[in-house]
């Protein structure tokens, strides 16, 4: 799995083991139904122009990263979305490409140390939960 930043072309491998959790909890279509005052019923429906959830977790025994790569995820969380700021390419393992940003009205990133104590060096590993959307 890949995530790569529009702003710089820079590319952050992460396991491919990570799983996207709300792959199959998301619709395109969405509606609006209410009544009018004369009791009729009335549906505004519409396709989403984007903002699919894509939340990729790590379970506790994989998908680990180092905890450098933690603070480069978190670097690149910082920026607001914008025209080509705060946006990546992120390639699945099954070679899918969606264009993302991460979800500033979530955390965005979540992270522990494996080990369950302080981790300080950059190759010390963490579990992850990444929460994207599809811009």
């Amino acid at each position: 799995m890949l995530l790569t930043n529009f702003t710089d072309g820079v590319s952050l491998a992460l396991p491919d083991d990570l799983l996207w959790s709300d792959e199959h909890s998301w619709s395109p279509a969405v509606a609006s139904v209410s009544y009018l005052i004369t009791g009729a019923l009335l549906v505004q429906s519409a396709v989403r122009q984007g903002g699919r959830p894509i939340t990729l977790v790590g379970a506790a025994d994989m998908a680990w990263v180092t905890r450098a790569t933690v603070e480069q995820l978190h670097d690149w969380a910082s920026v607001p979305l914008g025209a080509v700021e705060g946006r990546f390419a992120l390639t699945l393992a099954d070679g899918r490409a969606f264009t993302v940003a991460f979800r500033h009205a979530e955390v965005a990133i979540e992270s522990e140390p494996v080990k369950g104590i302080p981790a300080r060096l950059a190759s010390d590993f963490y579990r992850i939960t990444l929460r994207l959307m599809q811009v």
